[in-house]
Protein backbone atom coordinates (compact mmCIF):
# COMPACT_ATOMS: atom_id res chain seq x y z
CA UNK A 1 0.00 0.00 0.00
CA UNK A 2 2.72 2.51 0.08
CA UNK A 3 3.22 3.22 -3.44
CA UNK A 4 -0.75 4.66 -3.41
CA UNK A 5 -0.10 6.30 -0.27
CA UNK A 6 3.07 8.00 -1.52
CA UNK A 7 1.47 8.97 -4.67
CA UNK A 8 -1.80 10.67 -2.78
CA UNK A 9 0.27 12.07 0.49
CA UNK A 10 3.79 12.98 -1.05
CA UNK A 11 5.86 12.58 1.83
CA UNK A 12 3.09 14.57 4.26
CA UNK A 13 2.29 11.54 6.26
CA UNK A 14 3.02 9.35 9.54
CA UNK A 15 2.80 5.79 9.26
CA UNK A 16 2.14 3.67 12.69
CA UNK A 17 2.19 0.78 12.80
CA UNK A 18 0.10 -1.48 15.68
CA UNK A 19 0.35 -4.03 17.14
CA UNK A 20 -0.32 -6.88 15.16
CA UNK A 21 2.24 -9.71 14.91
CA UNK A 22 2.86 -8.94 10.88
CA UNK A 23 3.15 -4.87 11.94
CA UNK A 24 5.85 -6.00 14.59
CA UNK A 25 7.93 -8.32 12.45
CA UNK A 26 11.90 -7.33 11.79
CA UNK A 27 11.38 -7.00 8.35
CA UNK A 28 8.08 -5.28 8.13
CA UNK A 29 9.75 -2.61 10.54
CA UNK A 30 12.79 -1.99 8.50
CA UNK A 31 11.11 -1.70 5.35
CA UNK A 32 9.04 0.82 6.95
CA UNK A 33 12.23 3.15 8.50
CA UNK A 34 13.49 2.77 4.84
CA UNK A 35 10.07 3.67 2.89
CA UNK A 36 8.69 6.22 5.05
CA UNK A 37 9.71 9.66 5.98
CA UNK A 38 8.16 9.74 9.39
CA UNK A 39 7.35 6.31 10.61
CA UNK A 40 6.23 5.24 13.90
CA UNK A 41 7.08 1.98 14.91
CA UNK A 42 5.04 -0.33 17.50
CA UNK A 43 7.58 0.60 20.25
CA UNK A 44 7.20 4.06 20.11
CA UNK A 45 3.61 4.58 19.78
CA UNK A 46 1.94 5.93 23.03
CA UNK A 47 -0.66 2.66 23.45
CA UNK A 48 -0.90 -0.22 21.11
CA UNK A 49 -4.49 1.11 20.76
CA UNK A 50 -6.53 1.65 18.25
CA UNK A 51 -7.81 4.59 20.11
CA UNK A 52 -4.95 6.36 19.14
CA UNK A 53 -4.42 5.27 15.64
CA UNK A 54 -6.65 7.70 13.17
CA UNK A 55 -6.75 5.54 10.71
CA UNK A 56 -7.78 2.38 12.99
CA UNK A 57 -10.58 4.80 14.89
CA UNK A 58 -11.64 6.83 11.64
CA UNK A 59 -10.45 6.14 8.12
CA UNK A 60 -10.55 2.67 8.44
CA UNK A 61 -14.06 1.75 9.45
CA UNK A 62 -15.11 3.93 6.92
CA UNK A 63 -13.26 2.43 4.23
CA UNK A 64 -13.78 -1.10 5.32
CA UNK A 65 -17.31 -0.35 4.63
CA UNK A 66 -17.34 1.04 1.42
CA UNK A 67 -15.16 -1.26 0.48
CA UNK A 68 -17.25 -4.52 1.14
CA UNK A 69 -20.42 -2.93 0.54
CA UNK A 70 -22.26 -5.25 -2.36
CA UNK A 71 -18.23 -5.38 -4.16
CA UNK A 72 -17.52 -9.03 -4.96
CA UNK A 73 -14.02 -9.57 -5.17
CA UNK A 74 -12.45 -12.59 -6.49
CA UNK A 75 -8.87 -12.24 -5.69
CA UNK A 76 -6.55 -10.27 -3.50
CA UNK A 77 -5.56 -8.55 -6.76
CA UNK A 78 -9.44 -7.40 -6.45
CA UNK A 79 -9.07 -6.37 -3.07
CA UNK A 80 -6.17 -4.31 -3.16
CA UNK A 81 -7.74 -2.27 -6.16
CA UNK A 82 -11.14 -1.52 -4.80
CA UNK A 83 -9.53 -0.55 -1.52
CA UNK A 84 -7.45 1.85 -3.38
CA UNK A 85 -10.26 3.00 -5.22
CA UNK A 86 -12.13 3.67 -1.91
CA UNK A 87 -9.13 5.28 -0.30
CA UNK A 88 -9.22 7.42 -2.95
CA UNK A 89 -12.12 8.69 -3.35
CA UNK A 90 -12.51 9.46 0.63
CA UNK A 91 -13.27 13.28 1.14
CA UNK A 92 -9.59 14.84 3.04
CA UNK A 93 -12.51 16.62 5.33
CA UNK A 94 -12.84 13.01 6.81
CA UNK A 95 -9.12 12.58 7.46
CA UNK A 96 -8.97 16.00 8.67
CA UNK A 97 -11.86 15.40 11.69
CA UNK A 98 -9.83 11.72 12.45
CA UNK A 99 -6.32 14.06 13.51
CA UNK A 100 -8.44 17.08 14.84
CA UNK A 101 -9.96 14.65 17.02
CA UNK A 102 -6.45 12.78 18.17
CA UNK A 103 -5.62 15.10 20.65
CA UNK A 104 -8.90 14.45 22.42
CA UNK A 105 -8.41 10.67 22.13
CA UNK A 106 -4.61 11.10 23.54
CA UNK A 107 -5.62 12.57 26.60
CA UNK A 108 -8.87 10.15 27.38
CA UNK A 109 -6.02 7.53 26.91
CA UNK A 110 -3.51 8.92 29.63
CA UNK A 111 -6.80 9.49 32.00
CA UNK A 112 -7.90 5.37 31.35
CA UNK A 113 -3.77 4.96 31.95
CA UNK A 114 -2.51 3.58 28.36
CA UNK A 115 -5.83 1.12 28.48
CA UNK A 116 -8.44 1.37 25.68
CA UNK A 117 -11.50 3.34 26.41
Amino acid sequence: MLPPIKHVAGDTFVFQQGSSSSHRAKETIKLLQQETPNFVGPDLSPSSSPDLNTVDYKVWVLSSRECINGIIMNSVDDAKQRLIEVWNSLQHSVIDAAINEWRKRLRACVRADGQHF
